[in-house]
């Protein structure tokens, strides 16, 4: 008697009611892999013996129905998903998947206020021709300098803020730190910075950090300030 009608009969079939194959004893592997359908933890789907019959598309030792990144290879701590910058945020969650963040900024690293003193040192070093917006030479380093701390911050803002001594009229101070703050902005975009991650403005002399009228106070006060924007 062959009740499945497999060619196996049934004293011989562990499977006697389901048509299967010789080598599994009369039982069925319905998806082709070889393991039969009772020791195969994906039935329905070719997969590996090693994963109990289930698939693993991009081979990185998870199978697809627990991997969320099926198709790119990841790590079982990212439930199969790549983490290219190993900052515990998955490539595909991280805003910058190239360099190293915190949780908390979506994988972006944060400006710390260390960085942000940096930033104003050198700032406070840019130095202009004499009552224009043009730089003088020696301050290009600064400015390669402040455009390579910009680039390790790819998802942070950044607002340039000019100030003036009180030497000549209100007026021409107020244009010349808008023209100031707005040349440092125009330098770090043409070197790379997103344009939508600056803004730039001008005070004037309105807001002196020197009130000494000797020649070292008003060079205080001639300045470029980097503020971050929250």
């Amino acid at each position: 008697k062959d009740t499945d009608g497999d060619g196996i009969y049934d004293k011989d079939d562990a499977c006697p009611e389901v048509a299967g194959l010789k080598q599994f004893n009369g039982c069925p592997d319905t998806d082709g892999d070889g393991i039969m359908d009772s020791a195969d933890a994906c039935p329905d789907v070719a997969g590996l013996k090693e994963l109990n019959g289930c698939p693993d598309r991009d081979g990185d030792g998870i199978i697809d129905s627990e991997d969320a990144c099926p198709d790119v290879k990841g790590s079982k701590m990212m439930k199969g998903c790549p983490d290219s910058d190993g900052d515990g945020v998955a490539d595909k969650d991280d805003k910058c998947p190239t360099v190293k963040g915190t949780v908390a900024n979506n994988g972006c690293p944060e400006v710390s206020e260390e960085t942000m003193k940096k930033l104003n040192d050198y700032a406070k070093t840019i130095l202009f021709d004499s009552a224009k917006s043009s730089f003088q030479q020696k301050t290009y380093p600064v400015l390669q300098a402040i455009t390579a701390i910009l680039k390790e911050y790819p998802n942070s803002n950044f607002s340039l803020e000019g100030h003036t001594d009180s030497d000549g009229k209100d007026a021409s101070n107020q244009t010349l730190s808008e023209d100031r703050a707005a040349a440092v902005k125009n330098y770090l975009v043409e070197n790379g910075i997103n344009a939508a991650r600056l803004s730039s403005k001008g005070f004037g002399e309105s807001m002196p950090v020197d009130t000494n009228k000797t020649a070292a106070g008003k060079a205080n006060n001639r300045r470029v300030e980097v503020k971050l924007v929250k």
